[in-house]
């Protein structure tokens, strides 16, 4: 599977753009503010229905504009050709479609074209607290299960509601057990159901991981990633029983899978605290390859790989590795950016291997090269 083409009219800093790509591997090169991360940004779209960086679409639209439009072709299947449109009108419900038809829910799109993109913000993963680790396990699972993602919404829905019920309880001073039951049981069913899944997925992502790791880092640093649940020592029914006292006091639920987290450690040491920067991005990309690989077991083809910025902070061994790595045929379509068009140019003057260079400035996308 691969991206043919991409054509975006008032998306961000960008009036138009059009153009064909590789379907290997495709680089934008400009300076800083250019446009370069807007055009992968686009791509992300067309996978998950939804920005990587802004949650809110119509922020999206181009200044002045009523509207922003993001028109994809890919190739799947050998010649099979799709098309994934997104339009975004100010005041108005996002439009979805595949080849001309509407989505009913977006839902139903996430993984039908897996993608995996790697950011300088993703540092958050190791610096901010774990609703974004567990947003990364999620997003994972939810591209090939969607028995999953639908347990995982409804999950959010019930503990919205115990939630609200529980502030109730409190704000009125009053308090019946039997109007938490039917949360009580939700929250235990599908928090069951969660806790499986991505216990299943962890334990077979970490050894992945630390392959990709070791690749990069050469060997020479430890690192570790750990899965911390409340689950793991209690089921959902005890724990839930074990803290009401605590979640009445709170006025939320305290305790279960929505507090789930991933443990990050270099020398047994926490990597937000003891990782330099070239090692916690060497942590973060090896994540984010492990869950390529993940997903392309999965899913039985290759997802697209999105590299925004990926040299900065890494030195000359760990990029050598990298586009070693990406160049072998482990990897499907991939987009790059730099600032460096010369470094772009020197690093694929000695791969044999398709590629085609972009130069961008001010949301202008100039013709490829070679």
């Amino acid at each position: 599977m691969y991206l043919q083409s991409l054509n975006i009219t008032n998306f961000k800093n960008y009036a138009e753009a059009a153009t064909a790509f590789s379907p290997k591997i495709n680089c934008f090169t400009g300076d800083n503010g250019t446009g370069k991360t807007n055009l992968l940004d686009a791509i992300h779209y067309l996978s998950f229905c939804k920005s990587y960086f802004n949650p809110v679409d119509t922020q999206n639209i181009k200044h002045e504009e009523n509207f922003f439009a993001i028109h994809g072709q890919f190739i799947r299947n050998g010649d099979a050709s799709d098309k994934v449109s997104c339009v975004q009108r100010a005041g108005e419900r996002k439009l979805f479609k595949l080849n001309d038809k509407t989505y009913d829910r977006l839902a139903d799109h996430i993984g039908a074209f897996p993608l995996v993109m790697i950011s300088p913000y993703d540092r958050d993963l190791i610096n901010e607290g774990s609703e974004i680790r567990r947003k990364l396990i999620d997003s994972v699972i939810s591209q090939f299960d969607k028995v999953y993602l639908d347990d995982l919404i409804n999950y959010n829905r019930a503990l919205l509601q115990r939630n609200s019920l529980l502030k109730q309880f409190y704000d009125r001073h009053f308090f019946d057990p039997a109007m938490l039951e039917i949360w009580d049981e939700q929250l235990s069913r599908l928090g069951s159901e969660i806790y499986s899944k991505r216990k299943v997925f962890i334990d077979r992502f970490i050894p992945i991981f630390q392959k990709y790791f070791d690749f990069i880092s050469a060997g020479k640093e430890q690192v570790s990633v750990e899965y911390e649940s409340h689950l793991h020592d209690a089921e959902p029914r005890q724990l839930l029983a074990s803290t009401l006292g605590r979640d009445r006091m709170l006025k939320y639920t305290t305790a279960g899978i929505h507090k789930d987290d991933l443990r990050f450690r270099i020398f047994d040491y926490p990597v937000k605290k003891f990782g330099s920067q070239g090692q916690q991005k060497s942590f973060v990309i090896a994540i984010k390859l492990a869950q390529f690989d993940y997903t392309k077991e999965e899913k039985g083809y290759k997802p697209i790989l999105l590299f925004d910025d990926i040299f900065d902070k890494l030195d000359d061994h760990r990029v050598q590795q990298l586009i070693k790595l990406v160049s072998e045929n482990n990897f499907g379509q991939v987009f790059i950016t730099d600032t460096q068009r010369s470094r772009i140019e020197k690093i694929f003057s000695t791969i044999d291997i398709d590629h085609l260079i972009f130069n961008v400035t001010d949301g202008i996308l100039s013709e490829p090269e070679i």
